[in-house]
Order: C-alpha cells, then structure tokens, then sequence
C-alpha cells in the first residue's frame, strides 16, 4: 500500500469536498430558488463533467492550465509556480471534475422543500437569508450531505482527469488511482489489490451512507 499516495488522496478529497460544499450548497440555492431563462443551459454546463469522457476534460483543463494560457500564466505571476502538473492543478480540476456529483443532489434537495414552509417563513417576516439557515438548510441536510459524501468519493477515486493534469508526481499529484495504475504496469497484483480494495471500500462506505440517509429521511 502507497501511504503516501493514499494521503495525498484524502487530502485532495477533503480540500475539494469543502470547497464545493462553498460554492455548491449558494449554487444549487440559486438554480432551486432564483431560477432564470437560462437556468437550464447553467445547469447542463455544470454537469458536463458527469458525461465527458474523463481524458476530454482533461485535455481541456491541461490546455487551460498550461503556462502559456492566460489562466496558467497569471497563476505563476501571482504564486511563482506552475498550474500543470501541481497539486494546486490537481485539486482546481477536481472541483470542476466533482462539482457536479455534489450540486445535483444538493439541487434536488432544495426543489423538494416544502414550498408551505417558506411561505409561513415568509408570513413570518423572515428575510431570505434567514429562512434558507432556518428553514431551506435543516429541511434539505441529507441531500447536501450526499452530495459532500459523492463528491469526496468521487475524488478519490479519480484517474483521467488526475493522470491528465497532474501526471505522476510522487508526493505532488500521484494519488490512489494512479499508484493502482502503476502497480498494474509492475505487475504487482499483491499491492494492486490492496489498493483496489481501500478505493472499493471507500465506494461503499459513501454510498451506504447516501442510501441510509435517504432511507432515514423516507421513514
């Protein structure tokens, strides 16, 4: 087992699962409750990354982050180091890469909200602000915490993306997946199963937890 390739791989999960619990939980509150004409081309865009296959939107992301590129360059003017092939590359593409897997059922948990309950909110004198913490968060809390939980999954358990962004970097880029993909190319089925096992059980701890969350949500 890569130790240290499995830390990284945590490390990266963690990082962007909260950062998309951020940017995730105020976008689907946007998409659910101040939807406009152009919501539905929003949302598709947002979840490209569910159908793409894996290597196309890493080709883009390493084309997008390359030194050359107005993105790439203005991150090495401000930090003094490069996008590609970083773990700061690495985690930025992961967030694009998992966003959608942790706004759709964020998105569904917030159009399931009783309309009922924010209309007495709203009888109430509550503002917006203080009805989505009062009312819209505690009502939709499973679905925001399936999304946090697929997307940390989601992470870990990436290749394509990873591998086209980030390469092999021991320490910098190579996570799980890779280090998996590198002890196949060894021939090392003793360590290769070992590491298949941790990603597979990481898998189904993630989805045992969505399905009892919606489970205890029916009952």
């Amino acid at each position: 087992m890569d130790l240290a390739a499995l830390m990284l791989s945590v490390k990266l999960a963690s990082l962007t699962t909260a950062c998309l619990l951020l940017v995730g939980v105020p976008l689907a509150a946007w998409l659910a409750f101040r939807p406009r004409r152009f919501s539905p081309l929003v949302e598709a865009l947002l979840s490209l990354p569910m159908v793409l296959p894996p290597t196309v939107l890493g080709y883009y992301l390493l084309v997008a982050f390359a030194p050359d590129s107005w993105l790439g360059a203005a991150f090495q003017a401000s930090f003094g180091t490069h996008l590609a092939f970083s773990f700061a590359g690495l985690w930025l593409g992961s967030m694009i890469y998992s966003l959608p897997f942790a706004l759709a059922p964020t998105l569904a948990a917030f159009r399931a909200v009783d309309e009922t309950l924010l209309e007495a909110a709203a009888t109430l004198g509550a503002g917006r602000l203080k009805t989505f913490f009062r009312v819209v968060l505690p009502s939709a809390w499973p679905g925001v915490l399936a999304g946090a939980v697929l997307a940390f999954a989601h992470t870990m358990g990436e290749f394509g993306v990873v591998l086209m962004i980030g390469g092999n970097v021991s320490g910098e880029t190579r996570t799980l997946s890779i280090a998996l993909y590198d002890q196949m190319q060894a021939l090392d089925y003793a360590g290769a199963s070992k590491t298949a096992f941790v990603l597979l059980a990481i898998a189904f701890v993630a989805l045992s937890v969505t399905h009892s969350v919606g489970f205890r949500r029916r009952a």
